[in-house]
């Protein structure tokens, strides 16, 4: 780093660059697609495209920002600058928190096949000189974000390149969820089209300026099958947003089970149905098992969420039927700063009043989000792969190794547990499924399929969800 005065104002410089395992035109050319940009904005700070005014990388273009910043967010309106296709362009601030940003993006070829990327940044922060305490913060932040954007544009490309082929087009319902809204960019930057379904009500026939379809008859809008291979169907209520009253549980029920039914019935009935047909399920599956391995040939569990779960895999029968492959993609516990279970555990985790749940030695099968991507992309490129697929990374953890491990990223003491009985009289029935409950799931199939996963290890996978890689 380098600092020098340049019309009063104290201008910084930060440099990073690594290798990427793919030709510098491949790299340059993920960075052009749509969907790229949301892919590199870190989860613990995910910023919002308000407003862009032309195509990706074109000189001139400006893009419009809100950054979770302060109470009300902040406004970042950058420019593109000059672009050399295939191996570098560059954007600048032209409105926002820093008082000079000037960003270099280079992919410089070292092989056939691998490439330098390397992020150039030169700034200022605001306040000149009396900014100079707040740089050693500046830089540290600055090293987050990069060493994030770095990895997942490599591993991203290497499951891009892995699964290469003609483009797919790919309807997603549940685009706006926790997965969805990740999913979406991610199959974008690919390459690929995707159609976001957003809920319409009955009669409704989901028509006008976004295409949708119906949960209740499960009607798709006009042309929304037109060339369609293949939709992903993660919508349901959510089984962790409240105590599990009656009413609660027939939502979380009836929302899985005939909407299911209803969108596998109605891609049963089209003249020329997708292919493929992938449809979230959950290790809720399984049950409560102690420390038993579990893989895709076990018994399902006893109990509400095993039973929904059996109910919510059975729905798509239809789709099956018809001859649709169908791919029910058990999914562990995501994690994600965003939101989900480590989105709920941050807050009181960096209070330093985190700790155990119950006895701690409760089996947690946890998967980072990243690599339910992979292996949504996965299913849908492998051609022989239907029925049942764990979607959990290949090391479990008990609910002590996973606290402890938290509290070393974070730096934070892990010493206040919660015991079975506060959990229960706080979350009721759902404590007990979701808190309490041991599930220690292989992904047998994924591995014996050759997945590669991009987070394998929870320590790993929790440094470079929060920004700590280097810490």
């Amino acid at each position: 780093s380098s600092l020098y005065p340049e019309g009063g104002v104290a201008i910084s410089h930060y440099r990073r660059e690594s290798i990427v395992a793919a030709p510098s035109g491949e790299v340059f050319a993920w960075h052009a697609r749509a969907g790229a940009f949301e892919r590199l904005m870190p989860p613990w700070r995910p910023a919002r495209v308000v407003e862009r005014s032309g195509p990706a990388l074109e000189p001139g273009t400006r893009v419009t920002l809100r950054l979770p910043l302060g109470p009300c967010g902040i406004r970042w309106i950058a420019e593109h600058g000059a672009c050399v296709p295939g191996r570098s362009f560059s954007d600048r601030q032209v409105a926002g928190p820093f008082a000079a940003w000037e960003h270099q993006h280079r992919f410089e070829p070292v092989a056939a096949d691998r490439t330098t990327l390397i992020d150039d940044v030169r700034y200022a922060l605001p306040g000149g000189w009396f900014a100079l305490p707040a740089r050693p913060f500046a830089h540290r932040e600055l090293e987050r974000l990069f060493a994030y954007r770095q990895r997942v544009t490599a591993v991203d490309l290497g499951w891009h390149r892995r699964y290469g082929g003609k483009p797919m087009k790919v309807a997603v319902t549940g685009a706006t969820g926790l997965v969805g809204s990740a999913l979406v960019p991610f199959l974008l930057s690919g390459g690929h089209e995707v159609v976001p379904l957003r809920r319409v009500s009955a009669g409704g026939g989901g028509d006008g300026d976004a295409p949708g379809w119906d949960p209740q008859t499960g009607a798709l809008s006009t042309g929304v099958a037109d060339g369609l291979d293949a939709v992903v169907h993660l919508a349901g209520e959510n089984i962790a947003a409240g105590r599990w009253t009656a009413a609660r549980k027939a939502r979380i029920r009836d929302s899985r089970v005939n909407g299911t039914r209803q969108l596998a019935e109605a891609l049963a009935a089209l003249a020329e149905p997708p292919r493929t047909l992938i449809v979230a399920s959950a290790i809720g599956f399984y049950g409560d098992r102690d420390d038993d391995v579990l893989d895709e040939t076990s018994a399902p569990g006893e109990g509400f969420l095993p039973d929904v779960c059996q109910l919510w895999e059975a729905a798509a029968a239809p789709a099956r039927e018809a001859g649709i492959r169908v791919v029910h993609l058990r999914i562990g516990i995501v994690l994600t700063p965003a939101g989900g279970a480590l989105g709920q555990m941050l807050l009181p985790f960096r209070m330093g009043v985190g700790g155990v749940i119950g006895s701690g030695r409760q089996y947690m099968s946890w998967v980072a989000l990243d690599d339910v991507l992979g292996g949504v992309l996965h299913a849908l490129r492998t051609e022989d792969l239907a029925g049942a697929v764990n979607m959990v990374a290949p090391n479990p953890v008990t609910n002590r190794e996973f606290t402890k491990t938290l509290g070393r990223v974070l730096r934070r003491p892990t010493i206040f547990p919660l015991p079975a009985f506060g959990a229960r009289l706080a979350f009721g029935e759902m404590a007990d499924a979701l808190l309490l409950a041991s599930t220690r799931v292989e992904p047998a199939r994924l591995r014996e399929g050759g997945f590669a996963f991009g987070y394998p290890g929870l320590e790993d996978a929790l440094r470079h969800l929060l920004g700590r890689a280097g810490s």
